[in-house]
């Protein structure tokens, strides 16, 4: 038994245009998103939490040792503070 066409069939090309215009109605529309206050809450919310997560331990022993340099009244001098400053603007416009 052999089966023969019903008429031409073309096949497939990835190339070939079919003639549809590339959008439909002509209009040049473009989509929008609209987030509520409670999404942008949610968002920030997110992003302050995993910032709290990427930030390391804090180390006990240090801060036990800062405590007890703050706590000695010759430790504070202008050359201490100049420094803390200067490592804080750092921070703050770095």
């Amino acid at each position: 038994m052999t089966v023969d066409r019903i008429g031409h069939v073309e096949p497939i090309s990835p190339n070939k245009r079919t003639g549809r215009s590339e959008r439909a109605g002509g209009s040049e529309k473009t989509d929008t998103i609209n987030l509520s206050m409670e999404a942008m809450e949610q968002t920030e919310r997110y992003q302050v939490i995993e910032l709290i997560k990427s930030t390391p331990d804090l180390d006990e022993a240090r801060i036990v040792e800062l405590r007890q340099k703050l706590d000695d009244p010759s430790y504070l001098n202008d050359k201490v503070i100049k420094a803390t400053a200067d490592n804080i603007l750092s921070a703050w416009f770095a």
